[in-house]
């Protein structure tokens, strides 16, 4: 089972909304839990989480990874994000259960490998979430052998906010361009911003954009 650093409302009563935070690859849960600290004053009754992803990093001997990379191509990522979908989504229901929350009242923030998650199992859930962002990541599609199964399976359709820096090196922005096509092709409403001079990382712009964002969906 996942597990990982919580914040509870900041308005010091029961929750009233979930942001759950998905950190990238080689890293952890603690990695994204202070963006819950920067949030919190616009999102007074909502919880946070940032679990530690499933599997110890393949390549060194701390961090965790959502999936293992060995090619880093997209037969690889699809392979990866299905492989841990499943205990996702039952994290997911466990800390809704936990704050005893309806899923209309989640929302998913991934960076990089998170946001690939994020997006895959977001697009999946029998309740769609109030809204999904994305720092730097990909939307992992299906082999086209496979396309058909890929747009069955996608039964929610949240608004998405993604953000990426032009400068990125580790996935290229030309990724949020992609990203954008393919959600609007399954009916997703899609928010997107390149931000000038940023690398593999999350700016100031990213996240106040994601605060408003964040604010509409759970409102």
């Amino acid at each position: 089972m996942l597990d990982g650093p919580r914040l509870g409302p900041h308005s010091g009563g029961p929750a009233t909304s979930l942001v759950v935070l998905l950190h990238g690859y080689g890293a952890d849960g603690r990695d994204l839990i202070d963006l819950g600290e920067f949030w919190a004053p616009m999102l007074p009754g909502t919880a946070f989480v940032s679990p530690h992803a499933p599997e110890p990093l393949a390549i060194a001997p701390v961090g965790r990874q959502w999936f293992g990379y060995v090619e880093r191509d997209d037969r690889e990522r699809w392979t990866g994000v299905q492989s841990a979908h499943a205990a996702l989504g039952g994290f997911l229901d466990a800390e809704l259960a936990r704050l005893n929350l309806p899923g209309s009242r989640l929302a998913l923030v991934g960076f990089s490998q998170g946001t690939m998650m994020a997006l895959h199992t977001g697009l999946r859930r029998k309740v769609p979430p109030a809204g999904i962002v994305g720092f730097s990541g990909i939307h992992v599609l299906a082999p086209e052998r496979a396309m058909a199964e890929f747009d069955a399976e996608i039964i929610a359709r949240p608004p998405v906010l993604l953000v990426h820096g032009d400068l990125d090196q580790v996935i290229p922005p030309t990724a949020l361009p992609r990203a954008v096509e393919s959600l609007q092709r399954q009916g997703v409403e899609v928010r997107a911003h390149l931000s000038n001079g940023l690398a593999h990382g999350i700016d100031r712009t990213g996240l106040a954009l994601a605060g408003t964002f964040l604010s509409e969906v759970l409102a």
